[in-house]
């Protein structure tokens, strides 16, 4: 067939085709520039890989353990907002299709559905992703309720003290839905007569004060594992350490918050090599292809959370977008382990690639 599918960026175009300008532009853009968008993608293509021939890969095993939970790959489904501007179906739709693919979906604080009616749609692990309003009371609600409906770890962004400056949501003068998960807790009206109303409802919800010392409160309130989401440096990856973190995500939010940070797949190894093997650490940002996710396992990484390719699919085909998608990403990697001479997770190690860091030095 001439239209068939073969790779997770044709799903982008099928999307594209799909959706309102307002809304493809929500999910596809990134802050200003661009360019740390666009480098997520790039920075992997500068890592070659470095093949061991002659070992028995005839039979290839992708499955590993997420904090103590058996999935099918190391593939998660990222956090991302507003899944039925996407598809009528929503989040429930896009939970389906991460338990048939036998993986972990983070729900998003921003989701359309509530984290119970996603809870009741089928049987899976899953994470909750929060944000925390200057109205602490909306964080405790929401941690409670993924904890009673059977969350099992709690992802703290915390890149977002406020929103980045996210252009092409400023020219369409986005609006954007009441969130599911805060009615009857406060609403999304603002008075803006300008710009994106995302921007403006973020600008006057999120607690710009929060800091290292209020993890403390957070653990207070929830007996769940907290992952922290949006470390880019050794720095924080070292204090996320030290105040409890279960798991790192190396993330810059997708691109959508500060741009020229760098691309994840850059610093990975640097937060990897603070935290020492003690917690595990997460990529996100920029995973198209399973040769992408070979080499953040190379360079450290447990799993890969995937979320822009996830909402094409899911914009493009629903549930079975997103279920092709996983099954796309999971089967390249399954090939590049083979052809890598891998043939398990656990045989993934730094020796397999080359970083453009190490090219460069040998050139010295």
């Amino acid at each position: 067939m001439a239209d068939e599918i073969v790779n997770v960026n044709e799903y982008q175009v099928l999307a594209r085709q799909a959706l309102p300008k307002m809304y493809y532009d929500f999910y596809a853009g990134g802050a200003e520039d661009e360019h740390t968008l666009k480098e997520n993608v790039q920075a992997f293509q500068r890592i070659i890989f470095l093949p061991r021939v002659l070992v028995d890969v005839s039979n290839v095993a992708l499955s590993t353990t997420i904090l103590g939970y058996n999935i099918s790959a190391p593939i998660m489904i990222a956090p991302t907002a507003m899944h039925k501007l996407a598809h009528p179906e929503g989040e429930l739709a896009t939970a389906r299709a991460a338990a048939k693919s036998n993986t972990i979906m983070i729900l998003s604080f921003s989701a359309s559905c509530t984290v119970e009616e996603v809870a009741a749609s089928c049987d899976a692990v899953r994470f909750f992703q929060l944000y925390v309003y200057k109205r602490r009371d909306i964080a405790v609600n929401l941690v409670q309720r993924a904890e009673k409906s059977g969350y099992k770890a709690i992802v703290l962004t915390a890149d977002t003290p406020r929103l980045g400056r996210r252009e092409a949501d400023i020219k369409n003068k986005l609006i954007v839905p009441q969130l599911k998960n805060l009615e009857g807790l406060m609403s999304m009206e603002v008075v803006s007569d300008k710009g994106s109303n995302l921007e403006a409802y973020a600008n006057e919800t999120m607690d710009p004060s929060l800091c290292w010392r209020d993890i403390a409160w957070l653990k207070s309130i929830t007996n769940l594992p907290i992952l922290i989401k949006g470390i880019l440096t050794r720095e924080d990856a070292t204090k996320a350490m030290e105040i409890g973190a279960a798991g790192i995500i190396v993330s810059n939010h997708g691109a959508r918050q500060l741009d020229y940070t760098p691309a994840t797949i850059s610093v990975l190894e640097e937060v990897v090599q603070a935290v020492g093997g003690k917690v595990p650490v997460f990529l996100d940002g920029g995973v198209r292809r399973g040769t992408d996710i070979f080499k953040a396992l190379a360079l450290g990484a447990q799993a890969v959370l995937v979320g822009r390719p996830v909402v094409f699919g899911l914009a493009a085909k629903g549930e079975a977008g997103v279920k092709k998608v996983m099954q796309m990403l999971k089967d390249e990697l399954e090939l590049t382990m083979a052809l890598a001479g891998c043939p398990s997770v656990k045989d993934i190690n730094r020796s397999h690639v080359r970083t453009e860091r190490q090219r460069l030095q040998s050139m010295l």
